[in-house]
């Protein structure tokens, strides 16, 4: 494998690392909910795609040919983040999960409360 090649699966490794790094942290560290969302969701998700575009660099090199499961799978992922943090937003809504003072968007949370309830009526 030349060194070019080398490199850009380490490059494309180590920026995977630092996006899933944050994303946990992220998740390990803010205080409700609501913002706990944006680690899984934003940073994980653009890591595991660094280190599943790395794989793809490195196994189509190695097999010769392009290999399309890791980006199946890369697609898949990015596809169904967005969906998930969705659900489990609207999940935490519907529990009435608090939400801390200082997270944006208060008034907005209680007007889909009041909504989701004048719907059930």
């Amino acid at each position: 494998m030349s060194f070019y090649v080398e490199l850009i699966i380490s490059i494309l490794l180590v920026i995977g690392g630092v996006f899933l790094l944050v994303g946990s942290i992220g998740l390990a560290r803010l205080p409700d909910i609501f913002m706990r969302l944006h680690g899984p969701t934003k940073a994980t998700t653009l890591g595991i795609t660094g280190v599943l575009l790395a794989s793809l660099v490195y196994q189509s090199i190695n097999q010769g040919s392009f290999s399309v499961s890791e980006l199946l799978i890369t697609l898949f992922l990015l596809i169904t983040a967005p969906v998930a943090a969705n659900m489990i937003a609207k999940t935490a809504l519907h529990r009435e999960n608090p939400a801390i003072p200082r997270t944006a968007g208060q008034s907005l949370v209680e007007r889909i409360r009041n909504r989701d309830a004048a719907d059930s009526d």
